[in-house]
């Protein structure tokens, strides 16, 4: 549900919150508080063992979570904001 024994990096783009937020960064004292041990047992009900599998829901709350904290209202802007420009 959610979760692969691998990375996904093949099919999506590839972001590593330890490789582009900085260690101060805001970004990880939420991370540090914010407990989500329990998202994948309340949502194994709601997701086929057949087909693809999901993103995992764990990523899409803490990506919407950092949406809303800092106002960013895309995705990508929120990539942008937290991860340095790297060139």
């Amino acid at each position: 549900m959610g979760r692969l024994s691998h990375d996904q990096e093949q099919f999506f783009y590839s972001f590593r919150l330890d490789e582009a937020v900085s260690d101060d960064h805001p970004v990880r004292e939420i991370a540090a508080v914010l407990d989500l041990s329990w998202v994948h047992s309340e949502l194994a009900p709601y997701y086929s063992r057949l087909g693809r599998p999901s993103i995992d829901p764990v990523l899409m709350i803490r990506m919407l979570i950092v949406g809303y904290v800092f106002a960013i209202r895309s995705e990508k802007e929120r990539l942008n904001r937290l991860a340095p420009v790297q060139g």
